[in-house]
């Protein structure tokens, strides 16, 4: 790496906002655009043969099965790359044993497109107890087992092996968690970025539509991939002291505890006015310093004049040399000044592969760097080294991809879609098609900064929204013609339901913003919270002719909606349909700091109002809370409180679901280094703060336990720890009290909330004696069928020792049809909580 600059092009200062990028509809169209559109993108020769195509120019392997839907990855890219000319085909969930599959539409002309899918595979095919999950929602019948583990570089493997001379260009979400060193959950290690394992050219990280309309015309203008280094929201392998790397500037980031000067990591949680007031100043001054304890005043007289957006920085004392010389000891403070270059020529070094895989306090580190540079109007690209020698090779990411534009959203969800699987999976049932069939998306992105959660790490902070007519437009074309619609759009949302056209009221501040999150530890000041868009959308999209109500599914931001009580009134007016689900996560302080989750007081605030508006609408609804057990953080304390808090709110929670460590999540770096990576990473015991742990099967066991305090398989486990605890005087039969003294015949089995939403209303919470009598056969204790005549009827108070389910004791959501008003199927009696391929909505 160079430090000497080659006179490098300033990026757009970020007082002036976000740097501008080329539109999407700006590129001249490839040759092939006079094919026209097809109405499925080609999967077979057969297919390509009657669209009078020869070849194809991309060809996207992916391990979903193919639904020509905007929700689904490999058709949006697809779509996009199709819009810009180009002939697209699609293998989907291939045979990966051989090559052969994999050349079943020939030879790609410009590249091979790789995704995993929509989930990262392992998440796909593990349960968070590493236990082989029996579905797969994103294929023909929801059988598990159709694409491999790790699936993204499996594909690499094979397409390199079928046409060894093409290039291979990696996305989605398996390939953006995975850009760098990542911890793996599975292995309980840290892994190496999945570019040296897959053997890819370039890998795009985030929704990746500029990034792949970019490489795809300049690989078609014949221009070497090798080349192509300067993609925004792109990595790729670089040799150790490569030519094209000169002209770049590298801060050393790769120590932790030593002096230097990287940015200092900001603090969530303090606010924005208090990180000001520390300075002196307001947040609007940001970029110039307002948050940076090592930057000082506005530069005066001849630095004022410093060229091509560079900026002075101060060198201050170390804090070390400080000490030492309290202990007199001999001790020269720094002073002076240097000047950086500008930040889209200067690269950060983090700590390389083989420092930090056996080192947890230094891939802590590389987490919170990482996690800073991820603002596209000030972030720096990224550099790590992999392998030792001669051969070690640098793994480079640069800075993320910009935002789309209203416009380029709109572009990118009227592009021509099916809107349905592909005809060659005839009757099969998808389970994630079916879920978002007669959804709608209207945003990206996430500004909320949850610990646990990747949406950020891959959809980016700022929100991108569609039109209003854009979304209306699509309502009409469901509508018209998807097949099976009864007049219900089951969600108008996306990442979370209410952050629609939401952002910062100025794009000075948002370009130079680098705090991890808009809302924590409370609403920012010049975020913008007001929700009168959506509340027109809502009105003008139910009003649509044939549609009989309009449903919001995802979840619900409930510390931003009560910033805007009008839109509370509106949802729950007409947009619930029994039940909503919000996700507090927890109630107790310790576990929400580490999630950068509110406090339960914005709960009770949003449950008052829903609770008033359900009241003056004449409607009972009811809130659904999701809870997290075993997040870094949590002790068994804490979850004692929280089951103590859901049996004092009525709350029998029939899903489960426990902290699951997904790559590259802040609170991922937090479990394998046992440190809060939110407040500081030093090797000083004196220094950062420890965080509790929830390791081994049984303790993970006993924190989703006390979730499901009502379930009897779970009341010795329970008892054992509750006397551990000291606290014996919540085992008793009172009302205060957490389980009972008794214990009922059980076998001590459990079926998961995956396979079993809900429970019939009046049945027992086990599900041992859920599934008998579902079957209609009689429990341990029980009278059989034929004696049921003696048993109370169902939707009657529960007898003793008989309990109902958060979601069972509650009516039927009401979705407009006439179906909706019977329990007796067993299905849907309550969420699920996961968008398809299980992901929680926040």
């Amino acid at each position: 790496m160079s430090e000497s600059l080659a006179a490098p092009t300033a990026l757009p200062d970020a007082t002036r906002g976000m740097p501008a990028a080329r539109p999407l509809s700006a590129y001249k169209p490839y040759w092939a655009k006079r094919f026209g559109t097809a109405k499925f993108l080609p999967t077979t020769r057969a297919e390509m043969d009657a669209l009078g195509w020869d070849s194809c120019d991309i060809v996207i392997v992916t391990g979903d099965a193919y639904v020509d839907h905007p929700s689904f990855g490999m058709a949006v890219i697809g779509r996009m790359l199709e819009n810009q000319g180009f002939r697209v085909g699609i293998i989907a969930q291939p045979d990966w044993l051989s090559a052969e599959p994999f050349k079943a539409l020939g030879r790609p002309n410009l590249f091979w497109g790789v995704t995993a899918g929509n989930m990262d595979s392992m998440i796909n095919r593990y349960t968070a107890d590493r236990k082989i999950r029996s579905d797969d929602a994103y294929t023909p019948g929801g059988q598990g087992g159709a694409r491999p583990d790790r699936c993204s570089a499996v594909y690499a493997q094979r397409c390199r092996e079928a046409y060894k001379d093409v290039p291979i260009v990696m996305g989605g979400i398996e390939a953006s968690l995975r850009r760098i060193a990542h911890y793996d959950y599975w292995q309980d290690k840290v892994r190496r970025s999945i570019l040296m394992d897959a053997k890819a050219d370039l890998l795009l990280y985030g929704n990746a539509e500029r990034a792949i309309v970019e490489v795809a015309h300049r690989l078609a203008a014949r221009e070497p991939i090798e080349s192509i280094t300067d993609v925004r929201g792109t990595a790729f392998i670089r040799r150790r002291n490569d030519a094209t790397a000169q002209g770049w500037f590298e801060l050393d980031s790769t120590e932790v505890d030593r002096p230097g000067r990287i940015d200092q990591h900001i603090n969530p949680y303090m606010g924005m006015a208090q990180q000001a007031a520390e300075q002196g100043q307001s947040c609007a001054l940001e970029d110039a310093g307002a948050f940076d304890p090592l930057k000082g005043a506005a530069p005066q007289g001849a630095q004022a004049d410093l060229a091509g957006g560079a900026k002075p920085i101060k060198l201050v004392p170390n804090p070390a040399l400080a000490r030492k010389a309290d202990a007199g000891q001999t001790a020269t403070p720094l002073r002076g000044k240097m000047t950086l270059p500008p930040r889209d020529r200067t690269v950060i070094r983090l700590p390389a592969y083989e420092a930090l895989k056996d080192d947890p306090v230094l891939y802590a580190h590389a987490n919170r760097v990482l996690h800073l540079e991820t603002n596209p109007g000030n972030a720096r690209a990224l550099v790590q080294r992999h392998g030792e020698g001669p051969g070690a090779q640098d793994v480079w990411i640069t800075p993320p991809p910009i935002p789309l534009t209203t416009a380029e959203m709109d572009l990118v969800f009227d592009l021509p879609y099916a809107r349905a699987p592909h005809p060659s999976y005839g009757n099969a049932t998808i389970p994630a098609w079916d879920m978002i069939r007669f959804s709608v998306n209207i945003m990206r992105g996430c500004f909320g900064g949850c610990t646990f959660c990747s949406i950020t790490e891959h959809e980016g902070r700022i929100i991108q929204s569609r039109s209003e007519q854009s979304i209306l437009k699509e309502i009409k074309t469901i509508r018209d013609s998807v097949k099976g619609f009864t007049g219900v759009i089951s969600d108008l949302g996306g990442p979370t339901a209410n952050m629609f056209h939401l952002g910062c009221k100025s794009p000075e501040i948002e370009a130079a913003c680098r705090k991890p999150s808009c809302v924590y530890p409370d609403i920012c000041p010049n975020l913008n919270t007001d929700h009168s868009r959506l509340i027109s959308l809502y009105r003008q999209a139910r009003h649509i002719k044939g549609i009989k109500k309009i449903l919001i599914g995802s979840g619900l931001r409930y510390d931003l909606a009560v910033r805007s009580p009008e839109y509370i009134k509106e949802l729950v007016t007409h947009h619930v349909g029994g039940y909503l689900k919000i996700a507090p996560e927890h109630t107790e302080q310790g576990p929400l700091s580490k999630m950068m989750k509110p406090g339960m007081g914005a709960y009770d605030r949003f449950k008052q109002l829903f609770e008033k508006f359900s009241e003056e609408a004449g409607k009972k609804q009811y809130l659904i809370p999701y809870f997290i057990a075993a997040h870094p953080g949590t002790t068994d304390e804490d979850m004692m409180n929280l089951a103590l808090w859901l049996k004092a709110n009525g709350f029998k929670a029939d899903q489960v679901q426990t902290f699951y460590p997904s790559p590259m999540a802040t609170a991922t770096a937090m479990y394998h280094s046992g440190l809060n990576t939110l407040k500081g990473i030093s090797r000083d015991p004196r220094k950062g703060e420890k965080v509790d742990i929830v390791k081994g099967e049984k303790r993970r066991r006993l924190h989703k336990a006390f979730l499901r305090y009502h379930d009897p398989n779970n009341w010795p486990l329970l008892r054992e720890a509750l006397k551990a605890m000291g606290r014996a005087d919540l085992i008793g039969n009172g009302k205060h009290q957490l389980i009972p003294t008794y214990q009922p015949t059980t076998d001590g089995g459990y079926q998961s909330a995956r396979r079993k939403n809900s429970t019939q209303a009046g049945t027992r919470t086990s599900v041992v004696t859920v599934g008998r009598v579902q079957r209609g056969e009689p429990t341990p204790g029980e009278r059989s069928p034929e004696r049921a005549s003696a048993q109370p009827a169902r939707g009657s108070a529960p007898r003793k020792g008989q309990v109902l389910t958060q979601h069972t004791g509650l009516p039927p959501r009401d979705t407009g049809s006439r179906a909706s008003g019977r329990l007796g199927t067993g299905k849907a009696a309550g969420p699920t909580g996961r968008k398809p391929g299980g992901r929680r909505d926040r």
